[in-house]
């Protein structure tokens, strides 16, 4: 018996017109939470969906999700209402994006449309302050480094089944202090931290996208989300189409007052950050199949990964990682993984 299923149940069905609540599976993610959806009858009116939040505390802190979810909603950043929660039981009764989201709606005739969107929501989301009653967390040399601890932690080890030298740690150690640098480097705005296709939705009616699983977010580095949008690990695009998108936001960022930069210097933080990025996305798509059993996100291992195949390959001071990379982890991947990329591949 799923108990905690039945507790949600119990709790929405105290809130007035969900009486008769029967909550419907929706999805999961990469942490602990679920999804149900469930209706909200009205006498004479259509019922109306919405979205309970199963967040079992034991494994979530919903406090950062709610605070963060009402200052910006007060911001006009697109993210759900939060109609009823209970923090204690970790229960959270939102409004309903829908399904649509933007990954499986992107085609080549929508795609333009879809990212200007998002990039323009990004640029939005960067110009927020902290909320008061939760200051966000700084993206700060610490995290930077755990973060990209889980690439050789979980996937070169516990995954890939590598036993690294001393030599080749000194050079994963010199090749994440450089990157580093980079990323604190940069002006300082408000991160999504995970803004992506799967958590960007398709609002019918609406020319913004919902904005989803921001519960993460800090303050750090004014490329970061823009490289997670750009460089999805869930899908590639030609290279000239990301130039453009990123000058888009450049530009779109300058008159906003989040940077200075002229396009090579951004560029260059862009490049480095989404190293950074795809290094601790690669772990952590390893760690979710070793200790969560999420198997599936394996198959996103070999894309990823071909974005620091790529980033690399552009820096002269990285040729010896971009070796590395390619003579010793790319060959592992695709022997107990699949096939990488090539560079101008792309799934649309």
């Amino acid at each position: 018996m799923d108990i905690r299923l039945q507790r949600l149940t119990e709790w929405v069905r105290h809130i007035p017109g969900f009486e008769t609540a029967s909550p419907e599976p929706v999805s999961g993610d990469a942490s602990f939470r679920r999804y149900f959806r469930v209706w909200q009858s009205t006498t004479g009116k259509a019922p109306v969906p919405f979205i309970v939040m199963d967040a079992p505390p034991e494994h979530e802190d919903c406090r950062p999700f709610v605070a963060i979810a009402r200052h910006w909603r007060q911001q006009d950043i697109m993210v759900p209402a939060i109609a009823a929660e209970d923090l204690a039981l970790g229960f959270l009764l939102l409004e309903d994006f829908g399904d649509h989201l933007m990954l499986p709606a992107l085609a080549q005739a929508n795609a333009e449309t879809l990212y200007r969107q998002a990039l323009d929501e990004l640029v939005k989301i960067g110009q927020v302050s902290s909320p008061g009653d939760y200051p966000l967390p700084p993206y700060d040399e610490a995290l930077l480094d755990r973060e990209m601890a889980l690439f050789p932690d979980w996937l070169l080890e516990q995954h890939l089944q590598l036993t690294l030298s001393n030599q080749e740690r000194a050079l994963l150690d010199t090749t994440f202090a450089l990157l580093k640098e980079s990323a604190l480097a940069q002006p300082e705005v408000t991160v999504h931290r995970d803004y992506h296709s799967r958590n960007l939705l398709v609002l019918a009616g609406r020319k913004r996208p919902g904005v989803i699983d921001f519960q993460d977010a800090v303050r750090g580095p004014v490329t970061y989300d823009v490289v997670s949008l750009l460089k999805d690990c869930y899908v590639r695009w030609p290279e000239h189409q990301i130039a453009d998108w990123l000058e888009y936001f450049r530009t779109a960022g300058l008159a906003a007052g989040l940077h200075r930069a002229d396009p090579d210097t951004f560029r260059q933080w862009f490049e480095l950050m989404g190293m950074q990025r795809h290094l601790k996305a690669a772990g952590i798509f390893a760690r979710l199949a070793i200790r969560d059993g999420k198997t599936g996100y394996l198959d996103d291992i070999p894309r990823t990964v071909s974005y620091l195949r790529d980033a690399s390959a552009r820096q002269p001071a990285l040729r010896h990682f971009h070796e590395w990379l390619c003579d010793r982890v790319l060959p592992a991947i695709e022997q107990r993984i699949g096939p990488v990329p090539g560079q101008e591949s792309s799934q649309l």
